[in-house]
């Protein structure tokens, strides 16, 4: 049986706090925040150690993808959107339009972008590397100063690999 307890963790970025939701069991969200989040002296449930651990080596540019559990709940489209996302190479971005195709509802653009507007799992599911068509940058619930720097880093590893 699933726990329904909620933990947090923080992990400290080079682009600011990110917050990190679990249920006991896997990792429910990972998203920035601007709250101030109080430093826990109890050791971390593993689940959400293994977290930190993994975005603190994706920071240092020591890990390209990651393995931890997720608990994902969304539509069922939102879940396509989000399985298509993990699909993107590190380092490499997509469009809206051509992750509209790749999930075989080429119209659907504007309905990928509102997917990926509601994706819990910032940097995990990599919706930083979606852009617009003409290769701007549009969309991210972190701000595009944030986007621009995840798409820089991940280009930035990708060529020392």
């Amino acid at each position: 049986m699933k726990s329904t307890r909620t933990e947090t963790a923080c992990c400290t970025s080079p682009l600011g706090l990110l917050e990190i939701t679990g249920n006991g069991d896997a990792v429910t969200s990972v998203e920035f925040t601007e709250r101030a989040m109080e430093k826990t002296t109890s050791p971390l449930p593993a689940y959400l150690a293994e977290a930190v651990r993994q975005l603190e080596e994706y920071f240092a540019g020591k890990r390209h993808a990651f393995d931890f559990p997720l608990h994902v709940e969304g539509t069922e489209f939102q879940r396509h959107v989000w399985q298509a996302l993990q699909r993107i190479p590190y380092g490499r971005t997509e469009s809206y339009g051509s992750l509209a195709r790749a999930i075989a509802k080429p119209k659907a653009w504007r309905a990928v972008g509102m997917a990926n507007n509601r994706n819990p799992f910032t940097i995990i599911i990599p919706c930083h590397r979606v852009i617009g068509s003409n290769g701007a940058m549009v969309g991210y619930a972190g701000g595009l100063h944030r986007k621009e720097w995840l798409l820089e880093h991940e280009k930035k590893w990708l060529a020392v690999i």
